[in-house]
């Protein structure tokens, strides 16, 4: 059997193998951010990954990137997360949940008119920021980003606190463990960024500050969930969002050594380039690795054979597909037969219903 197939433990919990779902948004939860059954009709049907983890999930009213994106800030949505989890769970799955933040990837239109938070209110790219809206005939669109306004001190505060309590609910829905988001160019990314970040209080400068922000993120999701059940999503080299890095190795090596002294579970390190033909993977999985030494989760746009070369030379540990598991519920199993592949439909990925969501076919 392929090593990526096999088991890995990780704390006290076993993954059945090493094919991870990745965070995948695909706007369909019900009214306010709530799940639905056809959200837990859609994650129990990959429940043979080793971890499901869950589309990004608003930790904050403030977040918002994607209308119809879910939320776990709220008692209805914990109580749609619950059923969510518990279909997983009674297929054999582990699901962790990814909480996430938008900062300025956002507009008025989806905020209730307000506007969206970002470190310094940096607004000379809006047209680089990928936002996203249901038009009234359902079909999904990208629209324009909102300036955003600088946040107070007390705000970057409260929005720490809302990851902590976006924890607790995870926990309260049955969620095995989190994943914090801090890649794509969100809201934990954009402090790290110093083109983005351009604070001049305990927040931003230098990279122990521009990292303070993830630190005490951490810090307040560890008082909710062991270090063994909290993963950090990091994407170093990422165009997406325009949170750039002039010293990817320096801001980034110092939170990969960040992340291995506080023994987190896993570091996902997400290759957003590759989509536009410029893979970055070797060099993310380097600089992990050298200043990092837990389990390692690759996310690349990876075929399975790429995916299987990567853990047997121990360049990962993990592997997190995302376009393959729209496409493909029983993944695994194709995997282990070499497959065949459905081929996912782009034009169904955000927003709709079945079609294209829990409509793909089984091997057999």
């Amino acid at each position: 059997m392929t090593k990526l197939l096999q088991p890995i433990q990780i704390g006290d919990l076993t993954f059945n193998n090493r094919v991870a779902m990745a965070p995948l948004t695909r706007a369909r939860s019900g009214e306010d951010g709530v799940p639905v059954a056809l959200n837990a009709e859609y994650y129990a049907q990959r429940a043979t990954a080793g971890l499901i983890i869950s589309e990004a999930t608003n930790v904050s009213p403030n977040s918002a990137a994607f209308e119809l994106a879910p939320g776990i800030h709220s008692d209805a949505q914990v109580a749609g997360w619950r059923h969510v989890t518990e279909q997983v769970h009674a297929a054999g799955g582990k699901m962790f949940m990814q909480l996430w933040h938008s900062g300025r990837v956002s507009s008025y239109a989806l905020l209730k008119g307000a506007e969206p938070l970002s470190p310094s209110g940096v607004n000379d790219d809006l047209g680089l920021l990928q936002v996203y809206g249901a038009l009234r005939n359902g079909y999904y669109t990208r629209i324009y980003a909102s300036p955003s306004r600088a946040m107070r001190n007390e705000e970057v505060y409260a929005a720490i606190a809302e990851f902590r309590t976006g924890a607790q609910n995870a926990l309260r829905a049955g969620l095995d463990g989190v994943e914090i988001h801090a890649a794509n160019g969100y809201l934990v990314q954009q402090f790290l960024s110093p083109r983005v970040n351009r604070r001049d209080d305990e927040f931003g400068g230098s990279v122990e500050n521009r990292a303070r922000f993830l630190r005490l993120v951490i810090e307040a999701v560890l008082e909710v969930f062991p270090k063994e059940r909290i993963g950090v999503r990091i994407s170093p080299y990422a165009a997406y969002n325009n949170a750039a890095d002039p010293n990817v190795a320096e801001t980034y090596g110092y939170v990969a050594r960040m992340l291995n002294a506080y023994g987190i579970a896993y570091i996902h390190g997400a290759d957003t380039n590759a989509w536009g033909g410029v893979p970055d993977m070797p060099k993310i999985l380097a600089l992990v690795r050298a200043n990092y030494g837990g389990v390692l989760m690759a996310n690349a746009g990876l075929t399975p054979q790429a995916a299987q070369w990567l853990v047997e030379d121990g360049k990962a540990d993990m592997v997190a597909f995302g376009r393959q598991y729209v496409a493909n519920p029983d993944l695994v199993a194709r995997i282990a037969a070499g497959g065949p592949y459905n081929e996912p439909e782009p034009f169904s990925f955000y927003g709709g219903m079945q079609r294209g969501y829990t409509d793909y076919p089984a091997l057999g």
